[in-house]
């Protein structure tokens, strides 16, 4: 699809692929240091499949950035796959039953969080990985480095894909920086959701498989890092479900009573 130029016979073409717009609405400059990082946004641009076509200036329509995003329905959580679990949930599977699960807060936490805001955050937070990718423990980045590569691909998705569409790409850059600093009450909550929602679907994959065949126990750790009691006590109560069911198969399996430490 292209639009006519001044010239005719050598048209201006409104879509390619990979065109990157960086947060300043430019596309970037081609110069050595550019090209001291493994990474960039550029680079990974290179891989996404032409379906993707972005825009060569600034758009004042969601519908690039939009489109971009339905990578995260069909990219998969990594940390499953090592266990066999080949077409398990999406990252958007992920957000949205945090986003549900931020909803579902008891009063004790609705009365002192910005609920609303919590939920924006859950939507937003893995946002960077429609480019970036899930990227896990095992996968050799370093903290510092996979912070530095989801933040310019949140620098590209809400500068450069939605930098002409009005104030709706800083606010959706604002929260996710909240939620990154992780400062915030609402951040801390956030966090937690993430959490649960990981021990859930770790329960449901293991009750998914008869004979207990799937032991994904090594993932129950993160029930120690949850901060808020509220939250401590989903994760107990779940838990604790999970100690049952082992039990009722007459099996053992990794940290079935670590609710106990929460």
């Amino acid at each position: 699809m292209s639009d006519a130029s001044s010239n005719p016979t050598n048209p201006t073409p409104l879509y390619s692929h990979p065109t990157i717009l960086d947060a300043d609405n430019k596309a970037p400059s081609t110069t050595p240091s550019s090209l001291q990082n493994p990474w960039s946004v550029e680079s990974a641009l290179t891989q996404i499949p032409p379906m993707f076509l972005l825009p060569t200036s600034p758009p004042r329509s969601p519908l690039p950035f939009l489109h971009f995003l339905s990578r995260l329905k069909t990219t998969k959580r990594e940390g499953w796959r090592r266990f066999g679990i080949a077409h398990g949930e999406s990252i958007a599977d992920h957000m949205y039953r945090m986003s549900i699960i931020t909803m579902l807060a008891p009063a004790s936490l609705t009365s002192t969080l910005d609920i609303p805001k919590c939920t924006k955050m859950a939507l937003v937070h893995d946002m960077a990985e429609s480019l970036v990718g899930d990227i896990t423990p095992r996968d050799g980045v370093g903290k510092e480095e996979k912070s530095r590569r989801e933040g310019t691909t949140m620098d590209w998705l809400c500068g450069g894909l939605l930098g002409g569409v009005g104030d709706a790409g800083k606010g959706l850059r604002d929260v996710w920086e909240e939620y990154e600093e992780g400062r915030s009450r609402e951040a801390v909550f956030v966090h937690d959701v993430d959490k649960i929602e990981l021990l859930l679907q770790m329960a449901e994959y293991e009750r998914s498989k008869e004979d207990g065949e799937l032991d994904l126990g090594e993932f129950a750790h993160v029930a120690r890092k949850i901060k808020l009691e509220e939250v401590k006590a989903w994760a107990r109560e779940l838990l604790k479900e999970r100690e049952k069911l082992w039990l009722a198969l007459g099996k053992d399996a990794k940290m079935l009573d670590c609710w106990k430490e929460i």
